[in-house]
């Protein structure tokens, strides 16, 4: 009965364990941070690499530009983590276009090195009649650490990068409108791996530039100065790491439950249900 009631408490731990396991999971995933679905995001984008807007996770930016120029924005990604970025482009008056267009969306680390997109259409061709075009492009899974010969995503800061590639020259100039999107998944345990590194992130605030005896008048500044360097990209709320907690801890504990469980079943079944008597005493 001991070896029962034993059995019992174990199962209805794996059962307690077992239903907490997808919160602990979603837990586990942080969510957006605070600018997601923000409508009072950026409204201008930069024209390269050191001007880029910083955008946050979830938040949209949006911006006017004309044909031709080359917007860029700028978003943290964490380890652990896959970027997703979606672009919409509205279009001049159809009346105002001499034909098709075609539009790409690309996305570079921090080292300024373009990541492939896993799916997405990154280039996109509209037709003289359409009002719009949407793009997207999600990249490989952000890795905490890399050999130095590989090209692989790491934490720290993502340049987007939107223009035409190809047009009639009349429609060169045309004003435009585009909205920018980038959020970010996280993996969880499942693809948790050991490894860390510094967050490759801009050193300049977007859209200003370094004089050369900036690192001799930042001694004597006070701070206050809307140009002193400061990374463009912030820090995500969790952090660059994949941080010490994931979904693999909960089921570590159920298969470990588990175990206790069955080898106190095992037990339980190769005891049997007799009783152990003394032999009767010699004669």
């Amino acid at each position: 009965m001991r070896a029962l009631r034993t059995a019992g408490a174990a199962f209805a731990l794996c059962a307690a364990l077992l239903a907490t396991a997808p919160t602990a999971a979603a837990d586990a995933s942080p969510s957006a941070s605070a600018g997601a679905g923000d409508s009072d995001g950026p409204t201008e984008a930069g024209t390269g690499f050191r001007t880029a807007t910083a955008i946050e996770q979830g938040q949209t930016a949006t911006a006017s530009a004309s044909a031709g120029d080359y917007l860029y924005w700028v978003f943290p990604a964490a380890a652990g983590q896959v970027p997703t970025v979606k672009a919409t482009v509205k279009l001049p008056e159809a009346q105002a276009r001499h034909g098709r267009t075609t539009w790409q969306l690309d996305v570079y680390d921090g080292l300024r090195r373009r990541q492939a997109c896993t799916s997405g259409s990154q280039t996109v061709t509209a037709g003289q009649d359409d009002a719009s075009v949407d793009l997207s492009c999600r990249v490989r899974r952000v890795r905490p650490w890399s050999e130095a010969w590989a090209n692989e995503p790491l934490p720290g800061s993502y340049y987007v990068r939107l223009t035409v590639v190809n047009l009639p020259e009349q429609d060169l100039g045309l004003a435009f409108t585009a909205t920018v999107t980038a959020s970010t998944r996280d993996t969880g345990g499942a693809h948790a791996e050991g490894g860390e590194l510094e967050p490759l992130t801009p050193a300049l605030r977007a859209g200003a530039t370094q004089a050369p005896d900036a690192s001799e008048s930042a001694d004597s500044s006070d701070g206050d100065d809307e140009s002193s360097n400061t990374a463009s990209a912030a820090e995500p709320d969790g952090g660059w790491g994949s941080g010490w907690w994931s979904d693999r801890w909960v089921w570590t504990v159920v298969g470990g439950a588990l175990g206790a469980l069955a080898g106190v079943g095992g037990y339980a079944l190769s005891r049997g249900r007799g009783t152990f008597r003394r032999p009767p005493a010699a004669e």
